[in-house]
């Protein structure tokens, strides 16, 4: 959910995706095997931080096919709206296992509490024993969910902008600083606490000003001295202000920025793929609204992940729904539904979602910080660059 790849060729693999996504999903299981399925009972809450595009995800795709398969295995949903109580969160994940009592749900989808649940040991271990289709995700996809964490999706973040306003859009990450300049109130990101489209553009700002020893280094761990070298991005983000969306108004969360290119509101703005793919099939961003990605450096994305909490309850019903959603019809719905990356060997799949996909390894996405300098970052942000004119 680390290498220094450019997305540039999965802006044409998204275009192809945006054209073709939306086919049903079959099951590829026997009689025999839907028969023993039905007999399998229980009850599974996913915790949800994020987007309500997730939570949608989650009740409209996933959890409809899965009951296809186990009609008889209830699944709920529990969502934070853009992970605003994360730390809480984590705070009582903690306190509950540690009491040994199930935290009232059975799996996490939240990329920040998962990442702190496995530095604090409150996530069973990934392996394929419990969950067999484990084994056709990538090793090095696998391994960066510090051995809890379940990769089940991934996806970049993009440049959008209004094609009918903007003929050339920027190519490189200084290109996309100047336009903004020049085009004051015409693009906006999300503050990046609220979402991770926005934390994109301004980890991608600092990330200009770093070594790559200093790059490398906050993807793995926290290092004071290579956070002290986000001074000078810190002050070029805050020197955007007068030329941002109404002189410094940074919208709550991912779908706001959609909301304000749908609208006209802005003509740029960093988008999530999935996000804006899904947004396009909806009719909520006209087809005038393009995408691109830049350079030097290019946006980041990443797998996101699934996390079972030590003392959750019925876990042989928990790995039942992860396993499916990391089986080929499970991978097909979220290819579908949110344009997502699948995790699993594109081999594996059958050739509409494969096409689609072909050029979008996601072992090599440009990856983020590591969780907590990600916390860092947001309340860095937060202190030195709104307001600061």
């Amino acid at each position: 959910m680390k290498i220094k790849r450019v997305l540039s060729a999965m802006a044409g693999v998204l275009a192809v995706a945006a054209l073709t996504a939306g086919c049903g999903v079959t099951s590829s299981s026997g009689s025999d095997e839907t028969s023993s399925a039905s007999k399998d009972k229980g009850t599974v809450t996913v915790f949800i931080s994020g987007d309500t595009n997730v939570q949608d995800l989650w009740e409209k795709g996933l959890i409809p096919a899965f009951n296809k398969q186990y009609p008889n295995i209830t699944v709920k949903t529990e969502i934070d709206l853009h992970g605003e109580h994360d730390q809480q969160t984590v705070a009582k994940l903690a306190t509950s296992v540690k009491a040994g009592d199930d935290p009232g749900y059975q799996l996490v989808d939240a990329g920040w509490v998962t990442g702190q649940g496995a530095k604090a040991n409150l996530l069973e271990d990934a392996t394929e024993s419990n969950i067999a289709n484990l084994a056709d995700v990538p090793s090095a996809t696998v391994k960066a969910g510090q051995k809890v964490g379940i990769p089940y999706r991934a996806s970049s973040v993009l440049l959008a902008y209004d094609s009918t306003k903007v003929e050339n859009p920027p190519k490189t990450l200084k290109a996309l600083l100047a336009w903004i300049v020049k085009n004051p109130g015409q693009f906006a990101y999300n503050s990046p606490s609220s979402g991770g489209s926005g934390g994109a553009f301004v980890s991608t700002v600092l990330d200009s000003y770093l070594s790559k020893e200093q790059q490398n280094t906050l993807r793995l761990k926290k290092d004071a001295t290579a956070e002290a070298a986000w001074k000078q991005g810190f002050d070029k983000l805050a020197s955007l202000n007068p030329y941002v969306y109404q002189k410094g108004v940074y919208p709550n969360g991912n779908t706001q920025v959609l909301t304000m290119l749908g609208q006209g509101s802005i003509e740029m703005a960093p988008v999530w793929s999935d996000q804006f793919i899904t947004a396009q099939k909806s009719g909520t961003i006209p087809s005038t609204v393009k995408y691109a990605q830049i350079s030097d450096p290019s946006f980041t994305g990443s797998a996101s992940y699934l996390g079972v909490p030590k003392t959750a309850s019925n876990k042989k019903t928990v790995y039942k729904l992860v396993d499916f959603v990391l089986s080929v019809a499970g991978q097909k719905v979220i290819a579908d539904q949110v344009s997502g990356y699948p995790v699993i060997s594109l081999d594996k799949m059958d050739k509409s979602v494969a096409e689609k996909f072909k050029d979008a390894d996601i072992s090599s996405l440009r990856a983020g910080y590591y969780s907590e300098v990600s916390s860092d970052m947001n309340n860095q942000w937060d202190q030195l660059v709104p307001g600061q004119q």
